[in-house]
């Protein structure tokens, strides 16, 4: 009986040690401000159900509410006018040496063209009208056509037109020699402000040249959350979670060992900001989009939030915030 009187004062030391260790009202608030990173500029959203990577998305956009198309100049203009402090933007290589701002792998998608993005050249690419295959009602009317030809711009032509804003590319490609290609496509002084997401080959490329660059991939979000479900109570920080963006799903983040205030802390000691997205799955899925996610938004949060709704977001978290 003594030795089990024993082991349970133990356990219930034990216990109340991981608790206060990892008590994020006892951590105090990071220092810094919330960032809003705003994916795809204000663009047209679309239903998720049956969604892959196959499919397109510009068939199925919502009922617009307003004429603006991601990766473009006034969907940016846009959304640094709703708060956004990053943009999230798709880059490809073009034949002919260039970077043009576009999401999809090929043109036949949202354009009147065929085939891959980074089979055409500039001029090509240049003269799509990039609004041409989006409906909302099944083929029915098409309400950008005609309207945003020869608006596919360049990677220089948007670090150009805003200088002082941030913007985190999604390279759309797993060649290292693309990677290569943007290290001399890209002026010395614009790293500052550029952060990355996609495949690790091309990123760890970019990255050896420019060691402050932060850039998220799958894998290593994959395999930095794992590691520290298992083990972040102890406080130790797994080197996968060492210098990027933490992806956070709102539905898990009460999982995060610390969460909201000792995480962000442990994070920043290494290099790293938590990234808090959509849940997993359902209406919330990819990214803080509705009213109702700013509720997973805790006070004093010094990450960044990602969102596919700027528009919405941006100017209710301002709100919240007064």
């Amino acid at each position: 009986m003594k030795k089990r009187h024993k082991l349970g004062w133990v356990l219930s030391i034990s216990i109340l040690g991981i608790y206060l260790g990892n008590a994020s009202w006892l951590a105090g608030v990071p220092d810094g401000e919330v960032t809003l990173l705003a994916h795809r500029g204000v663009h047209q959203t679309y239903h998720r159900k049956n969604l892959d990577n196959e499919t397109c998305t510009a068939e199925r956009i919502d009922p617009p509410t307003h004429n603006l198309l991601e990766n473009t100049f006034d969907s940016m203009r846009a959304a640094i006018s709703y708060g956004a402090d990053i943009i999230e933007l798709d880059i490809h290589p073009t034949t002919d040496g260039e970077f043009v701002v576009f999401h999809d792998w090929t043109v036949d998608c949202r354009t009147e063209g065929t085939g891959r993005t980074r089979d055409h050249s500039l001029a090509e690419l240049k003269a799509l009208d990039i609004g041409y295959g989006y409906t909302s009602d099944n083929g029915k009317t098409y309400p950008f056509r005609g309207q945003f030809v020869g608006q596919m711009p360049t990677l220089s032509e948007v670090l150009t037109e805003f200088p002082d804003t941030a913007f985190m590319i999604n390279l759309k490609s797993s060649s290292k020699n693309d990677a290569k290609a943007l290290l001399e496509y890209m002026p010395g002084d614009e790293w500052r402000r550029i952060s990355f997401m996609g495949h690790h080959a091309p990123l760890s490329i970019i990255k050896a040249d420019n060691p402050d660059i932060l850039y998220v991939t799958r894998k290593g979000t994959k395999d930095c959350l794992k590691t520290y479900l298992m083990i972040g109570w102890s406080g130790y920080v797994p080197k996968s979670c060492h210098n990027t963006y933490v992806t956070v799903p709102a539905n898990l983040r009460h999982l995060a060992w610390g969460w909201p205030h000792r995480f962000e802390k442990r994070l920043n000691a290494v290099g790293s900001r938590s990234l808090l997205r959509g849940d997993l799955s359902g209406p919330s899925a990819g990214g803080i989009d509705y009213a109702q996610d700013l509720e997973r938004v805790p006070d004093g949060y010094t990450g960044i939030i990602f969102t596919n709704k700027i528009e919405t977001v941006g100017p209710k978290l301002k709100v919240a915030e007064q």
